[in-house]
């Protein structure tokens, strides 16, 4: 990663958008099983993280019958500038969700299904409650799906909401940094950096068994030596499972992107993060949070169970 930018110049209030390198190009979806997916998703009135995010990996894991599901809505209290995520005044919460969310895990077979959502800062529980319903729901009608969730930052009501998500058991609970605390005010403007610390750290207080996880984008102008920051800060609340993914620019209206960093550049990340001493580490320019969520899960746990079981091993246990 270089720490001089090398996006292009702006041409007058609005920056030019790059082009694409090759590692980063991805074909337009068009098998039979994307549409399915797709088809499976309006019947049961489900957003997807996929589509209002405008997820680059889209076509790959529709066609194999994998959609992360956004509930709560598809428009969000906050405005982050990388986020492709509709802004403004959401829509009363819908009560069937839980039900059609568990529904369309069970129609497509999922052994790991990711839940994320908006955030609702308008809500009292900032939408704990209906995480814990959709588990629920989840939990009856395919007891042995492993759930990942993806929650917001839960701001000013962050204890509660983490308590009551770990009591419904979660297998994963994933909550991003995004990026590095010097770009907070930019690109996360209503977040705070130490605050999703607290998050990740509060989740293993309540529950050290819950695998957790986190992510931040590359190319929006961090140094090397932020990231590895980020890294450690990652490492010192507990976090499992990092995640490293190119940052792409959804619009001109969004933030910029300062530099396609090279596949060679994150595999070193990833290398690094691995000394660190995460279980799990996907690093890779098209690295999303739940891109091959369910193998990651699976390494991750196999990882923890050697782990301990080298410990007992040195202590004799």
């Amino acid at each position: 990663m270089n720490d001089l930018s090398t996006a292009p110049k702006p041409e007058g209030d609005r920056p030019a958008r790059q082009r694409k390198p090759d590692w980063i190009r991805v074909k337009a979806p068009t098998g039979k099983g994307y549409h399915e997916t797709r088809q499976l998703m309006r019947g049961l009135d489900l957003t997807t993280v996929c589509e209002e995010a405008a997820c680059p990996n889209i076509g790959e894991c529709w066609e194999k019958k994998h959609a992360t599901m956004m509930i709560l809505g598809d428009v969000c209290t906050r405005a982050c500038a990388f986020c492709n995520v509709k802004t403004g005044m959401p829509r009363i919460v819908d009560p069937l969700e839980p039900e059609n969310v568990a529904t369309a895990a069970a129609t497509m077979g999922l052994e790991h299904i990711v839940i994320t959502s908006v955030d609702r800062d308008d809500l009292p529980d900032g939408g704990a409650g209906h995480f814990v319903k959709v588990i629920q729901a989840i939990r009856r009608a395919t007891p042995n799906t492993t759930i990942e969730i993806l929650t917001p930052d839960f701001r000013g009501k962050m204890r509660a909401a983490v308590e009551a998500i770990c009591e419904a058991g979660p297998d994963v609970y994933n909550h991003n940094l995004e990026t590095v605390p010097r770009l907070y005010p930019t690109i996360r403007p209503g977040a705070r950096y130490y605050a999703s610390l607290r998050l990740l750290e509060e989740v293993k207080s309540h529950d050290p068994l819950i695998f957790t996880k986190s992510g931040i984008m590359l190319g929006l102008g961090e140094q090397r030596l932020e990231v590895h920051q980020v890294m450690d800060d990652m490492r010192s609340a507990d976090v499992d499972f990092m995640t490293m993914g190119q940052y792409l620019q959804p619009t001109p209206k969004h933030a910029n992107v300062e530099e396609f960093v090279t596949p060679k550049a994150f595999t070193a990340f990833g290398s690094i993060a691995r000394a660190k001493g995460f279980l799990q580490v996907a690093s890779s320019p098209l690295t999303r949070s739940s891109y091959h969520a369910g193998d990651d899960f699976a390494e991750m746990k196999a990882s923890r169970e050697a782990k301990l079981a080298k410990g007992r091993a040195r202590t004799g246990g």
